[in-house]
């Protein structure tokens, strides 16, 4: 098959090929339900692009950067790279889940890190704790706020105060 056709997806699986540009494809080792409604929070950031671009831009670069579409190539991560994508990931899943859910910093290190998603988690944790710094997310155990830095034990994230 000629690889410059449309739909199709180069021998090495890292780019999908539409009207002669490359693309690159999403990380195949996200989890396959992590993937669908990361899918689902980039389509709804790209229906608002027109009725409210300023929202919906930074919606639409999280989205892509979780998928493993944007930022470092998902095949050649750099630890920069993982914490941008960690973090995008959080705003992504708490963006597109109801204002009052939380995230598990571990469905994070899920989509970017595949099977090897155990050795993100300290990684998951420290970026958690920088979002918290900024008051984007609320860090919380049993339901109360915590800091990250004190919490030993599983934690959730939230919208925090400058969501």
């Amino acid at each position: 098959m000629d690889p410059a056709e449309d739909g199709t997806t180069t021998a090495d699986g890292r780019y999908l090929i539409v009207s002669g540009r490359r693309w690159r494809t999403t990380d195949p080792a996200i989890p396959e339900t992590l993937r669908q409604e990361l899918v689902d929070e980039l389509m709804t950031a790209r229906r608002l692009v027109r009725s409210d671009p300023q929202s919906a831009r930074p919606r639409v670069q999280d989205a892509k950067v979780a998928l493993g579409e944007r930022g470092d190539p998902w095949w050649e991560p750099t630890p920069d790279g993982r914490r941008e994508r960690l973090a995008a990931t959080i705003r992504a899943l708490l963006r597109h889940r109801r204002p009052d859910a939380t995230v598990c910093p571990s469905e994070a290190a899920r989509a970017a890190g595949g099977e090897a998603w155990r050795g993100l988690m300290d990684m998951a944790r420290e970026v958690a704790g920088e979002l918290s710094r900024q008051g984007v997310v609320a860090i919380r155990q049993h339901g109360a706020d915590v800091d990250v830095a004190a919490a030993s034990g599983p934690i959730r994230l939230a919208r925090g105060p400058r969501w």
